[in-house]
């Protein structure tokens, strides 16, 4: 299925990837609702795939979702940010053959639209993984994007590798003809050695604005992080 203008019909909407698991996504996706919400922007998130839930009474539910949904302008109902959540810890694609249960991108269709029918100024829809996520042995999320055009937010996760990790990352997305709006830079680490050398390396290879430089913080997920953001893209 072709989706020609869904990012000309809603400009607003961001691809939030990051360049590899665990770099931080969604405290960025939270940063980046955070500075737009202080700069008096509606603002919602997209969580559409998870793998990692708690069951509640409510039934099965994300830590980042939950992130997303309380840092969200515009309040709409978790199933509407999260639609497709699995309970296991793994690859999404691994997940939905365990529960039976594949995962519909059609459905995922469905709540984008929902989602910027609701007219935020900002909707930041985040990935899973890195780039190139399987959604089962045929098709990669990254393609669902690329259908879609969506302009990506790159999340940079400092680390020893990060620089072909990062690298590879963007020739990707180039390579797919989709702009990236910018990229964020967060420390996993309080001493990674050089760790301005590299995002001066980084800054010189990806041209696209260096969006935020997410410190390393105790807590991160009571902070507010909208200072560190320049949402202005």
């Amino acid at each position: 299925m072709n989706h020609p203008t869904s990012s000309t019909l809603f400009p607003g909407t961001y691809f939030v990837t990051g360049t590899d698991t665990d770099v931080g996504k969604t405290i960025c996706t939270k940063a980046l609702l955070q500075a737009a919400n202080k700069q008096q922007k509606s603002t919602l998130a997209y969580k559409p795939i998870s793998a990692g839930c708690d069951e509640t009474s409510q039934g099965l539910r994300n830590e980042d979702a939950l992130i997303l949904q309380q840092n969200s302008h515009i309040n709409v109902a978790y199933e509407a940010i999260n639609p497709i959540a699995y309970k296991q810890p793994i690859a999404p694609h691994i997940a939905a053959i365990e529960n039976k249960r594949n995962i519909d991108l059609t459905l995922i269709d469905q709540g984008l639209l929902f989602l910027q029918q609701q007219k935020p100024d900002y909707l930041f829809v985040e990935g899973a993984g890195g780039w190139h996520l399987p959604v089962d042995h045929k098709k990669l999320f990254s393609e669902w994007v690329i259908e879609h055009k969506l302009p990506i937010i790159l999340v940079v996760g400092l680390k020893l590798g990060c620089l072909n990790h990062a690298l590879l990352t963007v020739e990707s997305i180039k390579q797919a003809g989709l702009p990236i709006a910018g990229w964020i830079a967060n420390h996993l680490q309080s001493d990674m050695p050089y760790v301005e050398q590299n995002i001066d390396t980084l800054s010189a290879y990806i041209n696209a604005p260096l969006l935020a430089e997410i410190p390393f913080l105790q807590d991160i997920n009571n902070q507010d992080l909208a200072s560190y953001i320049n949402i202005n893209f």
